[in-house]
């Protein structure tokens, strides 16, 4: 590896700054010139003339400084900065919680249940005499696909402590209905553990689809 020479060579008479003029002569393809009047510029050169660019950043000059420059830009005296926390209704149903329903609440109207069904997948509304119901149906593989996903079923619903009524019908089907009794109807935390349920794996529990060669 060739040595480094650093030599500092007097600055002339003439000009406007008495610094040394710094030369390293590693090699021809770096070159630090001297510095000129307006600011401090180090290029990098490499590969023929092609330049890298400017490295490093300088200090506002007092004149600027003076001026008060930074009061001038457009947002500098009323800029505000929010941290924004998204509140219930930004969450999607699946990660919201349950809570505690009262008796004297009134259930959700049809309307207001048609809106939200378009956020979950597969349900259907029931409207019987005890009042509106979500109700969805699987239709699995076998009969212990069939218990494998009631026990998948159960885990979601005992993490939110809100639970379907869920049936296991014929050799392959699975039946799951959510209400609120306590109001006679729908709550919200019906709504919010279909929504859990959706996110529940069955990809390995539905039937096979056949491939024809």
């Amino acid at each position: 590896m060739a040595a480094a020479h650093l030599s500092f060579l007097p600055c002339p008479v003439s000009a406007p700054f008495h610094y040394p003029v710094t030369r390293l002569t590693c090699s021809p393809l770096y070159e630090f010139p001297a510095p000129t009047q307006s600011r401090f510029i180090i290029r990098t050169r490499a590969l023929g003339n092609e330049m890298l660019g400017d490295f490093g950043a300088r200090d506002p000059f007092p004149a600027e400084v003076e001026s008060r420059f930074a009061d001038k830009v457009l947002g500098n005296g009323n800029t505000e900065h929010k941290i924004l926390i998204p509140n219930l209704s930004a969450l999607s149903l699946s990660q919201q919680e349950c809570i505690p329903v009262s008796p004297l609440l009134s259930p959700i109207s049809e309307d207001d249940a048609q809106k939200l069904l378009k956020k979950i997948v597969g349900w259907r509304l029931l409207s019987e005499e005890g009042g509106l119901k979500l109700q969805c149906l699987w239709k699995l593989r076998d009969f212990g696909c069939g218990v494998e996903l009631i026990n998948r079923i159960f885990k979601v619903a005992e993490a939110a402590g809100h639970f379907p009524n869920i049936h296991l019908e014929q050799p392959n089907q699975v039946r799951a209905e959510l209400w609120t009794a306590s109001i006679g109807g729908l709550s919200m935390n019906d709504f919010i553990v279909a929504a859990k349920i959706d996110e529940i794996r069955t990809s390995d529990l539905v039937p096979r689809k056949r491939i024809w060669a």
